[in-house]
């Protein structure tokens, strides 16, 4: 009994403080998620990141018309009142585009996206995505899709330091995100993946096209009921 003392000890005092780091992770972050299922995030270290300074103006999902909700699962994640944070295949066609070469292709859903952009960086790495991972099964678990969606369309870049669909709304047509006409509504998800090198005024090119899109794409998620979790 006395060798079995002496061997367990240490071990035990050096495993102590891991599981003290992991145990204090777990509840930070379960805590954040629950405030901010209530209250607005007041800032992401994107933002704060961000040499061009931010704008945002909280606009709740109720107040946005409904077709920026269809123009970003349109555009960013069509099955997304359907997963449960994940998309198993388009996560693997991204990974066999990308071992292809050319344009690197993601897989994240609008979940991914969320937790990404309110609890942590932008860069990648194994870590982050891991991390990643767990805040999107928490927000999926406690926010449910039409808070994840409120979230997303209010700390999503729309341009540079522009966040938030309502702050897009008013840089770009000089109105709020209350009324948008499908157009509108789908320049500013075109702009989404890349919202430093895109322009939701007079775009040209890829991103002319893609807007058009979908523009036609926003009455096929609303008729098949692609929004069904956000009514």
């Amino acid at each position: 009994m006395g060798l079995l003392s002496i061997v367990t000890f240490p071990f035990g005092g050096w495993l102590r403080w891991p599981l003290r780091i992991v145990g204090g992770f777990i509840l930070l972050s379960v805590g954040l998620v629950l405030l901010y299922r209530i209250v607005p995030p007041p800032v992401t270290i994107t933002m704060l990141a961000d040499k061009h300074g931010f704008t945002k103006d909280w606009m709740s999902l109720d107040e946005m018309d409904p077709d920026m909700a269809r123009a970003a699962i349109a555009a960013e994640d069509s099955k997304f009142c359907s997963h449960h944070g994940f998309d198993a295949t388009a996560i693997e066609k991204a990974i066999v585009h990308n071992v292809q070469g050319g344009r690197i292709r993601g897989g994240s859903t609008i979940s991914q996206q969320t937790a990404k952009n309110v609890f942590l960086w932008q860069n990648g790495g194994y870590i982050r995505k891991g991390l990643e991972a767990w805040f999107t099964v928490l927000i999926e678990a406690l926010w449910g899709k039409r808070r994840i969606m409120e979230v997303y369309l209010n700390v999503a870049e729309t341009g540079l330091g522009t966040y938030g669909a309502n702050a897009g709304a008013q840089r770009y047509f000089h109105h709020d995100a209350s009324h948008l006409s499908r157009t509108e509504a789908a320049r500013i998800a075109a702009v989404l993946p890349l919202p430093k090198k895109r322009d939701a005024i007079d775009p040209s090119g890829f991103t002319r096209r893609y807007g058009n899109l979908i523009t036609r794409r926003i009455p096929v998620v609303r008729d098949q009921g692609l929004d069904r979790c956000l009514r």
